[in-house]
């Protein structure tokens, strides 16, 4: 495993380790506050955070560990997590939700993304937008990769009855 720090120039460092993943933390705080100033109001103030952190943390991952500063930054916005709808974490098929969610118009995907509850949107959004691994999305919410696994499940299935819903 590589950890770096911020050697040299500090700020091109932070550049080439952390600023290249700004797009994504865009995304992903955009899609957590649905609203394109307070995405970039908790970008801002995520960025600032990890500049005054870098080079004194050791970091394995260091996208996953921007964009958890991101989601923290994002979840201060909100006030508190509090305002998450409750989590059920049954998992089912997702093999033949998959193939519907792919037929889908990338806009009515969009559209049924964003009327998901944070801690699916979250998990979606990072696994099938931004790409990363179960294990990085495990990194970045905190939380166990079945976890990860299970809530994706759950955001699939989710969509998969809206899509059944929009189509009665």
């Amino acid at each position: 495993m590589r950890f770096w720090r911020a050697n040299g120039d500090r700020r091109e460092q932070f550049e080439l380790q952390i600023g290249v993943h700004s797009d994504s933390a865009y995304n992903l705080a955009r899609w957590l506050l649905r609203n394109d100033d307070d995405a970039m109001d908790a970008l801002q103030d995520a960025l600032l955070s990890a500049f005054k952190a870098f080079g004194r943390v050791e970091v394995a991952n260091p996208k996953a560990w921007f964009l958890q500063i991101v989601r923290n930054a994002c979840y201060k916005t909100l006030g508190s997590r509090a305002q998450e709808q409750p989590l059920d974490e049954n998992e089912d098929g997702g093999d033949q939700t998959i193939e519907i969610l792919d037929r889908l118009e990338a806009q009515q995907l969009l559209r049924l993304v964003d009327r998901l509850p944070v801690a699916y949107k979250e998990v979606f959004v990072l696994r099938e937008v931004e790409g990363l691994s179960y294990s990085e999305i495990a990194e970045v919410l905190g939380v166990p990769t079945g976890t990860v696994m299970s809530r994706l499940a759950r955001a699939r299935e989710m969509l998969l009855r809206k899509v059944e819903a929009s189509h009665k």
